[in-house]
Parts: C-alpha cells; sequence; structure tokens
C-alpha cells in the first residue's frame, strides 16, 4: 500500500511538472510567432510606404527581376524619410498603421527573411516583379503564388510562410510579400532548445521530487510496517487463548451436557476464530509471504468448483442459485487464491441478500481477460458506501446486526487477491434492489 502511495504521488508530481514545462515551452514558442507575425506587419508597413511613394511603372515587362528599390526611402533613416500620407477614414489599412508604434527602416527590413513585390494586372497577371533576393525566385513560383492570394480573395494574410498585402493602385494592384521562413526555422530551433531544456531541468526535478516523497512518506511507511508487525503478532498470540477457550468448553460440555451459555462461548470463539484468521491472511499479503504462484488455468472449472458445494448452503437458507458460467475461460492466477475470492464473494451475496433472495453468478471472456460478476437481490449499498466497502473492518449500516455479523474483513480481502492478480474489482447497486461485485481479471 505504501508503494502505491509512493508511486501515486510521484506520477502526480512528475505530472504536473511535465505540464508546467510544456506549458512554458509552448509560451515561449507562441510568443516568438507572435513576434514575428509583428515584425513582418511592419515590414509590409514598410514596403507599402515605399513603394507607395514611388510606384513602380506598371509598363514593364513581365518577370524583370531584381530591380533595385526607389532610391532616397527604404535607405533613409527614419527622421530623413518622407512621412506617409496620413490614412483617410476607418479601413483596415488605417487602423493597421495607427497601431504601429513606429515604422521600419530599410536596413531593419533587410535584416529580416527576403521579400518581393509584384505589379499584378486586373486578372492577377504579374506585370512586373523586384526583389531583394531575385536568384530564389522565378517567374512561374511568382505567378503561382499570386494565383493562390487572388483565388483566396484576402487582401492581407499569411501562406505557408509567406506574408503579404494587396495594396490597390490607379489601374492595376501591387503585391507586397515577405517570406519569413528563417524567422519561421529559427522559431522552430527556439522550440527545440526550450523543450530540451526544459526536458532536462523536468527530469532534475522529477528526480528531487521523488527522493522528497521518499524522505515524506519514510515516517508513514515505518508506521505502517510497526501496524503490520502489530497485528501479525497479536494475530498469533490470540490463537492460543482460543484454543484454551475451545478445550475448556469441551470439557464442560463433556461434564454438564448442553448448556445455553456454553453454546455462546463456542460461537464467539468461533467468531473471534475466523477473526483472527481473516487478519493473518491480510497481514500475511501485507508482508508478501502468502504463497501466490501464479500458472495458467481454467476459471471456469475454478469457479464451477466452489458453485457445487455452495448450492446447497443457498438451498438451505431458503434462497435460489443461479449461474452463467462461460467454458474455458482462462487466466494465470493463483487457484487457490481465486476459489478464496470467489468463496467471500458468495458468501457476501448470501449473507446480504433479502429473505428469499435470488443471486447470480456469471462469469465471460472480456477481451483477453475474464469478468466475473456476483450479483444479489436485497437491500443494495448506499452510494456514499460503494468507495468504502473494500475497506478493513467497514461495514455498512444494514450489515450491523445480529443475523448478518462479520467483521468487515471478507471484501479487503478479495480485492488484496485481486490486487495481487493485477486485477479490478468494484461494486455497482441500485439502492433497494440487488447489489453486484465485479472482478476483472488480465
Amino acid at each position: 500500500m505504501i508503494r502505491h502511495l509512493r508511486r501515486r504521488m510521484s506520477m502526480l508530481v512528475i505530472g504536473v511538472l511535465i505540464a508546467v514545462s510544456a506549458g512554458i515551452v509552448l509560451a515561449i514558442y507562441e510568443v516568438n510567432n507572435r513576434n514575428i507575425v509583428f515584425q513582418a506587419e511592419m515590414a509590409l508597413d514598410a514596403l507599402e510606404e515605399s513603394r507607395g511613394a514611388r510606384p513602380m511603372p506598371p509598363g514593364e515587362d513581365a518577370g524583370t527581376e531584381g530591380q533595385p528599390f526607389p532610391e532616397g526611402n527604404m535607405d533613409d533613416s527614419p527622421e530623413e524619410r518622407t512621412p506617409p500620407p496620413k490614412p483617410e477614414g476607418d479601413g483596415p489599412w488605417g487602423e493597421r498603421r495607427m497601431t504601429r508604434t513606429r515604422s521600419m527602416t530599410g536596413a531593419e527590413v533587410a535584416s529580416l527573411s527576403n521579400y518581393y513585390t509584384m505589379v499584378l494586372d486586373g486578372n492577377g497577371r504579374i506585370l512586373s516583379w523586384e526583389s531583394d533576393r531575385a536568384d530564389l525566385y522565378t517567374q512561374k513560383t511568382l505567378q503561382s503564388f499570386a494565383d493562390q492570394v487572388c483565388a483566396g480573395g484576402r487582401d492581407s494574410g499569411r501562406i505557408d510562410t509567406q506574408f503579404f498585402r494587396m495594396v490597390p493602385q490607379e489601374e492595376n494592384r501591387l503585391l507586397i510579400v515577405l517570406d519569413a521562413r528563417l524567422e519561421m526555422l529559427a522559431g522552430l530551433r527556439v522550440l527545440w532548445v526550450s523543450a530540451a531544456v526544459a526536458g532536462a531541468a523536468c527530469l532534475l526535478l522529477s528526480a528531487g521530487a521523488w527522493m522528497l516523497i521518499r524522505r515524506m512518506v519514510r515516517p508513514v511507511e515505518e508506521a505502517f510496517v510497526k501496524q503490520q508487525q502489530f497485528v501479525w503478532d497479536a494475530s498469533h498470540e490470540l490463537k492460543t487463548p482460543l484454543a484454551v477457550i475451545s478445550a475448556n468448553a469441551d470439557v464442560l460440555e463433556g461434564e454438564i451436557g448442553d448448556n445455553e451459555y456454553l453454546g455462546y462461548i463456542r460461537s464467539e470463539v468461533k467468531r473471534t476464530d475466523s477473526l483472527v484468521k481473516n487478519l493473518l491472511t491480510l497481514a500475511r499479503m501485507d508482508r508478501g509471504t502468502v504463497s501466490h504462484e501464479m500458472a495458467d488455468l481454467d476459471l471456469s472449472e475454478t469457479v464451477q468448483s466452489v458453485l457445487l458445494p455452495f448450492e446447497s448452503t443457498v438451498f438451505e437458507a431458503g434462497k435460489s442459485l443461479e449461474s452463467d458460467i462461460q467454458e474455458n475461460v482462462r487466466c494465470t492466477g493463483n487457484e487457490g487464491m481465486l476459489q478464496q475470492m470467489t468463496v467471500i464473494l458468495l458468501s457476501n451475496a448470501l449473507k446480504y441478500s433479502d429473505e428469499h433472495g435470488h443471486i447470480q453468478v456469471r462469469l465471460e471472456k472480456k477481451g483477453r481477460g475474464a469478468e466475473l460478476r456476483v450479483e444479489n437481490t436485497g437491500k443494495g449499498i448506499p452510494e456514499k458506501d460503494l468507495e468504502r466497502i473494500f475497506d478493513r473492518f467497514y461495514r455498512t449500516d444494514a450489515s450491523r446486526n445480529s443475523e448478518t455479523g462479520g467483521e468487515g474483513l471478507g471484501l479487503a480481502i478479495a480485492r488484496s487477491i485481486v490486487e495481487i492478480h493485477h486485477g479490478k474489482i468494484r461494486a455497482e447497486s441500485i439502492p433497494g434492489k440487488n447489489a453486484v461485485f465485479i472482478v476483472t481479471l488480465p
């Protein structure tokens, strides 16, 4: 149990560290990406101002490569540059320009990735184009990109790594494009470096957290070990006086015959002896001293071997038993422990079923594993007790009476057996109608 607690705490802390690290990395990437978009918009503003101040002659032949930008604007300092005309109205271009704190210089634009401009006619055909890196582009590739922009019907946006803006002119249209592939690749490199740093930090913090959790859980582990030892010692010490009491009761019965009080003694000795045996069983399971050699077995035959002698007990109690056991349901497990688990579930169903109640047992394959269901009619289990029904010494209010008795250890033993087999056990109930215990084994 302590191992499970330590493992769950470690998984929780490691999960939080991974989530925080991933969030930081993604935040860095997002901030970097937003910065690239902002710089691209500023560069497009600068390019638009330059091209708007000295429009490209529309009469140039298509495919003119590497035309230089007009002098006196793009490479001037911000103080010497001719200020752009104030935008009229509240259109998108005016709003975008008004949100910029300043324009970029030609040197700042040149420090970014490649850019190019194209003059398009009304049909989207390139009349002329120019670029700072004319060797990277051809008339065909630029025409293909222009066709994509025209087909999209947007005046500005982004296609892959290229940011574009369409500026209407007197007779034609000016398409300004900033190819930010280098910035995008740099952003990806930042992402991978951040992820590597965050991963290394996460590993170091996880190791530290694991060591801290071990130190924090150690007092609990020591207390649990002491509790296990106490239960083990107390159970062994109780066996001797119980045997003596039982032997003396036999002697008294031989001398005075049947006696009501001797019956009470025998009943309590039997109940206490059952409690001691269950405590010893749980102590052995906690200490890992229970022999549970696993082997491939026929679970159908294991369950049937318990059902056959149990039918007479159910019949004597005035109740009915129905079974639906699928043949050749196999699993890996310990036959003795699985028989003990089945007996516990059947005894529990018999004990808490209503008068003339009905018990149903079903075993079937579920994927690669098996599922055992034990259902009984009766008062059922309150919803608040479903999660705690497998705790040691826990009994629902309905079970605290002289008719059912019990010490509240049977289901705890059943859960321990299921956990040893790496399975799961749960309870379902409709209050006032039934209770179902479901065991899933791999």
